[in-house]
């Protein structure tokens, strides 16, 4: 394999990544903790649609096919989740959803996209020094 990227993403307790797409592979690997993964597999229509949920879980792994809408979201409320990704064919253009109804046409498209730069925290209590 010559085109891949490999990196480990770790996600803090309600944190999430946007609504997304793009035009490669991914491989999930949960290393640790729980979420949700949202799928939207048939999003080759005019918008992504009602996604299917699908609990992740510690040595779950799981495929998202070339531009599947996807979400992947902490839904637990105490520990980290950390997955082991691989992608293909980097770089990556990302195709970034407000919600599961917005047309594929209105989609914003981010080149380069850093992976930890656009997931969604609730909101925590800051580390007082």
């Amino acid at each position: 394999m010559k085109e891949i990227e490999v990196w480990l993403q770790t996600f803090a307790p309600g944190s999430r990544t946007p609504i997304h797409r793009h035009s490669c592979e991914e491989v999930f690997i949960v290393m640790k903790g729980s979420g949700t993964l949202f799928l939207a597999p048939s999003s080759h229509g005019k918008i992504p649609g009602e996604p299917h949920e699908y609990p992740i879980f510690q040595n779950s792994t799981f495929h998202i096919p070339v531009n599947d809408c996807h979400q992947i979201w902490n839904t637990n409320e105490i520990e980290d989740l950390q997955v082991l990704v691989v992608i293909s064919r980097p770089p990556v253009k990302v195709f970034l959803y407000q919600d599961w109804s917005m047309p594929h046409t209105a989609a914003k498209m981010k080149y380069p996209y850093y992976w930890d730069e656009e997931c969604f925290h609730s909101p925590r209590l800051k580390d007082e020094l």
